[in-house]
C-alpha cells in the first residue's frame, strides 16, 4: 500500500459505524460504573466519556494504521482467513493485533498497531481528568484499545458468515411463507361445477 492508501484506510476505519458503536458502549459502561467522576453524570457526562473513548481509538488508528505503518512499511489491512475451524479462525483474527503482513509481502510483529495504541494512550493524558493520568493509566488505555481491535478483527472475520446464515434463514422463511400462501389460495379456489352435456 502507498502512504496515501494507508491514510485513506485510516479515515475509513475511524468513520466506520462499528467504531462509534464501540465508543458508545464503552462510554455507557464507564458511566454506569462511575468511572471518571469529574465528567459527571447525565447527557453531558456521557458525551465526555463517549468523546474520550472515540478519540482514544482515533489516535490509535492514526498512529497504528497510517503514520507508523508508513514509517515501518507494515500493511495495516486485515487479511480474512475465511476457511477452517472456528478455533483456528478465531485465533488467526486475534493474532492480527500483534502480527501483520509487511509491504514486501513477509509477515512479522505488528509493531505499528501496538505502538500506535500506546502512543494514543499517552496522548489521552491531555484530555482525561487529572486524576486519570499517569504511566499506569496510559498503559491500561493502550491495552484496552488493543483489545477492542481484537474484537473488531473477530467481527471482520466472522461477520460475512453470520450475514450469510441470516440471509439463508430469511430466504427459507420467505419461501415457506410463500408456499403456505399458495396452498391457502389453492384450497380457497371455488369449485368448478361441470354440467353433463344436453341429451339429444
Amino acid at each position: 500500500m502507498t502512504p496515501r492508501q494507508k491514510f485513506a484506510l485510516f479515515f475509513r476505519s475511524t468513520t466506520d459505524p462499528w467504531v462509534f458503536f464501540l465508543a458508545a458502549a464503552d462510554a455507557g459502561i464507564s458511566q454506569a460504573k462511575g468511572d471518571f467522576p469529574e465528567y459527571g453524570q447525565g447527557v453531558e457526562g456521557y458525551a465526555k466519556r463517549f468523546g474520550a473513548s472515540y478519540v482514544d481509538t482515533f489516535d490509535g488508528n492514526l498512529w497504528g494504521n497510517a503514520i507508523l505503518t508508513t514509517l515501518w512499511h507494515e500493511d495495516p489491512r486485515y487479511y480474512r482467513k475465511g476457511v477452517g475451524s472456528f478455533s483456528k479462525r478465531f485465533l488467526w483474527a486475534a493474532s492480527t493485533t500483534v502480527w501483520c503482513k509487511r509491504d514486501n509481502g513477509s509477515w512479522g510483529p505488528n509493531y505499528a498497531n501496538v505502538a500506535g495504541n500506546f502512543i494514543g494512550g499517552a496522548i489521552s493524558n491531555i484530555y482525561y481528568p487529572e486524576s486519570q493520568r499517569g504511566v499506569g493509566l496510559t498503559l491500561t488505555r493502550g491495552v484496552t484499545v488493543t483489545a477492542e481491535g481484537t474484537i473488531g478483527a473477530e467481527l471482520i472475520e466472522f461477520w460475512p458468515d453470520i450475514e450469510r446464515h441470516y440471509m439463508r434463514k430469511r430466504a427459507e422463511k420467505a419461501a415457506k411463507k410463500a408456499a403456505q400462501e399458495d396452498a391457502q389460495h389453492a384450497g380457497a379456489a371455488p369449485a368448478v361445477v361441470r354440467h353433463p352435456p344436453p341429451q339429444p
